[in-house]
């Protein structure tokens, strides 16, 4: 992790360095409340600045909703364009709609990601996850 720290806090960190620096914070913590999820986000608001993308602004928008709520993540994710066809942007924003207790427009979320996945135990997941929203 010290050698990941000092080369995420160089001026010419790259992509794949910023990454990994995400991905070590990530498999380091115990669990997701453990997570040091600022500093996720200002990773993130690195790796946009090098590697922009709309995937890694949903990424990004993931971080927002754990370190600073899920109504500001939720938030960030509507401001988002290009990703209506990816089916994890409507899983993260059903996530989020489920975290917040607006369970119909979770489901609503969960159906469009529903049509859009293609990956059998992802399917299932999500389907699980449908199914504690679903009225």
């Amino acid at each position: 992790m010290v050698m990941l720290d000092r080369a995420t806090r160089a001026e010419n960190a790259g992509e794949y360095t910023i990454q990994a620096a995400i991905a070590a914070l990530h498999a380091s913590a115990l669990s997701a409340e453990d997570t040091d999820w600022d500093r996720i986000l200002g990773l993130y608001d690195e790796l946009l600045k090098v590697a922009p993308s709309p995937v890694v602004e949903l990424n990004r928008a993931v971080a927002v909703a754990f370190a600073r709520g899920w109504a500001e993540g939720l938030a960030v994710t509507e401001a988002l364009d290009g990703l209506g066809d990816y089916y994890l942007y409507h899983a993260a924003r059903a996530d989020l709609y489920r975290r917040l207790g607006r369970n119909a427009e979770s489901a609503q979320a969960y159906d469009r990601a529903l049509e859009l996945v293609t990956n059998p135990v992802e399917r299932a997941f999500l389907d699980r996850r449908h199914a504690q929203v679903a009225g």
